[in-house]
């Protein structure tokens, strides 16, 4: 463990730390929002985001998986994989003030390698972000 007193190296070129806090969105009215405003289809799920224009510069990211992704066991192993997926990709890649809602899809988000729903999710931000 470095020492208090001792001086940082790096302290004049590191890059500033952006930190995007992730929060979980909840309520209804905020999915249905979502629905209609932008979205990405991809093999593994569907992106869907919105910008909030309220001035909060946290994101918000809900999950969803219908009865058409299969029985309750499915349809939980999809929302949890996208759960992981959107917890690496989205602190990096998300643009602050916006929310965006996470669709399973049918055989597909459970079963799907997890570096290719990694690269779906980097992908769907970029077509919902053009010019990022």
């Amino acid at each position: 463990m470095t020492p208090p007193e001792a001086p940082d190296r790096d302290a004049g070129n590191a890059p500033p730390a952006v930190c995007v806090c992730v929060e979980r969105m909840k309520k209804r009215t905020d999915f249905l929002a979502c629905a209609r405003a932008r979205k990405a289809v991809m093999p593994g799920f569907v992106l869907q985001g919105r910008n909030r224009d309220d001035g909060d510069a946290g994101v918000r990211v809900g999950f969803t998986a219908s009865k058409k992704v299969g029985n309750a066991v499915a349809r939980n192993r999809a929302k949890r994989r996208l759960r992981a997926v959107a917890a690496q990709v989205l602190p990096a890649h998300a643009r602050p003030g916006w929310d965006y809602v996470l669709i399973a899809r049918r055989d597909v988000t459970a079963t799907r390698r997890f570096e290719a729903l990694r690269t779906d999710l980097e992908r769907a931000l970029e077509r919902l972000h053009p010019g990022q």
